[in-house]
């Protein structure tokens, strides 16, 4: 048995636990979290620890999940925890990847470990898309829209600003810009063209919603370089009508091998539940981070660096007798 541990318990960390309680070749040691662990009730009903006391558990734990936020938790978590444990992340800030795998590379290799990062679906499935069209079609063009759904990074990031007591963010696909790609226009869009941005937001008491507002549209990587639209409402509101955390979107190539020969790939995901689905793909990681490890190889990984076999609950025999 693969054993698990879970490094943070939001709704990302809930959705591995999920994943983890219903795979068979895996057992959840515990969570860890930096609130009291006796206000913390899990689903499983697994233990639930300090944050102080993770490294007491460098030999009872094969790989940790890392369930943080990419804004400000997964930078210094990944690095360093990796001294410790084989990981797995779901760092999502595109433009700091290649930062951060070098990071946690440094520190993987020095430690023996494996850290596969930016695991979920994307970066993650979407990514392996987008690597194998490419490939098959080089003379094309891709695009990636996100949703309608809700952001879990971009959500968390609005929730370290100062004045926020919670938030959910929406990100929209814009329908113009979506239907010229599938009717294979090819054009060469911006990112503000392709999508824009709704947020609701639930202040604390006394908080100035200029201030708040104006932290979100110019926030870098996440809102300035989108149509940024703000809506503060109540705590019961969003209760309401923003509890859940569906999500989806598409990745979508058109390209042509001859004169007057065209293709068109297209990749979608219609979710539910975004944490529950990135929590099933960061599972299904840990097993390959396990597997890989126990090869004696060590450092940090993406998903363009495993294997599909290493990700599978069955033998490659069996892969290659009923799936191949």
């Amino acid at each position: 048995m693969i054993r698990i541990g879970i490094c943070g318990y939001g709704n990302l960390g809930r959705g591995v636990e999920l994943a983890v309680t219903q795979a068979c070749d895996m057992e959840l040691v515990g969570v860890f979290t930096r609130r009291n662990p006796e206000t913390v009730q899990t689903v499983s009903g697994v233990r639930v620890y300090s944050m102080d006391d993770i490294q007491e558990f460098k030999n009872r734990i094969d790989v940790m999940v890392l369930c943080g936020g990419s804004a400000t938790d997964l930078p210094t978590q990944t690095p360093e925890l990796v001294k410790y444990f084989n990981v797995v992340d779901s760092f999502d800030t595109h433009a700091n990847i290649y930062k951060h795998y070098q990071n946690v590379d440094k520190e993987a290799k020095l430690s023996g470990k494996v850290g596969i990062i930016s695991t979920g679906w994307d970066p993650g499935m979407f990514s392996l898309n987008r690597i194998y069209m490419e490939a098959v079609l080089p003379n094309g063009v891709d695009y990636t829209f996100w949703g309608k759904g809700v952001s879990q990074g971009h959500s968390d990031a609005i929730r370290r600003i100062k004045g926020v007591l919670d938030a959910r963010q929406y990100t929209v696909p814009k329908e113009k810009a979506l239907e010229s790609v599938r009717s294979g226009n090819n054009p060469d869009l911006t990112t503000r063209e392709k999508h824009l941005r709704d947020c609701y937001v639930v202040l604390k008491e006394d908080a100035d919603p200029a201030y708040v507002e104006q932290e979100i549209k110019s926030m870098p990587n996440y809102f300035a370089e989108y149509d940024t639209y703000v809506h503060f409402i109540s705590k019961e509101e969003l209760e309401k009508n923003h509890k859940g955390i569906p999500h989806g979107g598409f990745v979508i190539r058109t390209g042509q091998t001859n004169t007057g020969v065209k293709h068109k790939i297209e990749y979608s995901l219609n979710l539910d539940s975004n944490p529950e689905f990135t929590g099933s793909v960061m599972t299904a990681y840990a097993r390959a981070c396990y597997r890989i490890n126990e090869e004696g190889k060590s450092g940090a990984m993406t998903v363009f660096d495993v294997a599909p076999k290493y990700l599978s609950l069955t033998t490659l025999e069996n892969l290659l007798k009923h799936t191949l």
